[in-house]
């Protein structure tokens, strides 16, 4: 239980680092940028969820630390899929707009407004 619970304490810190990273940069003006920076926040909850699991993976007995590092892993996972799949809406509801505003919607598959 030792090694699980220090993979994701590890693990924690790579994804926490990677969300920080991510916000103390300068807003980008691109889509892909503006979608990096905006699952920096689930980046972040998910390594605070992985951090409470490699705790408990360390501190408490087998069986409870096991159930609570199960319950932590699967929830950072869902989190950050949950803020993925947001941003990937986010960026292609940005692309449709960009190609019904230059003027002819032949292409658009929504309405142009």
């Amino acid at each position: 239980m030792f090694i699980v619970g220090m993979v994701c304490l590890c693990m924690a810190v790579l994804v926490g680092g990677s969300g920080i990273w991510t916000l103390t940069r300068p807003p980008a003006a691109d889509v892909t940028g503006q979608v990096l920076r905006s699952v920096a926040p689930t980046q972040l909850a998910a390594a605070v969820m992985l951090m409470a699991g490699g705790s408990a993976a360390l501190a408490a007995p087998a069986h409870t630390g096991l159930l609570v590092l199960i319950v932590c892993v699967v929830g950072a996972v869902g989190t950050v899929a949950a803020g993925s799949w947001q941003g990937a809406r986010y960026a292609a509801r940005r692309e449709a707009q960009a190609s019904c505003s230059t003027g002819s919607c032949a292409g658009c598959t929504l309405s142009c407004k």
